[in-house]
């Protein structure tokens, strides 16, 4: 059994290190968007914010999978 860390999650380590900003901190920039689709969100953080594709959809999967509970 394997105790690495896998989906969204897997990537907060390497988000924080190349963006300089906590994952708390992004998150919160994604709740307070005016925007609710994914891919709007995705595409958002990626042009206002230069989070590349795969950063900014495990950021977006995340944040919405919290808020729907």
């Amino acid at each position: 059994m394997s105790d690495a860390v896998k989906g969204p999650v897997s990537y907060f380590p390497s988000i924080e290190k190349k963006y300089g900003r906590p994952v708390a901190e992004w998150k919160e920039l994604i709740r307070s968007s005016p925007l609710t689709r994914h891919m709007e969100l995705v595409g958002w953080l990626k042009t206002e914010h230069g989070l590349g594709h795969g950063h900014a959809n495990a950021l977006v999967a995340h944040t919405l999978a919290e808020s729907r509970g």
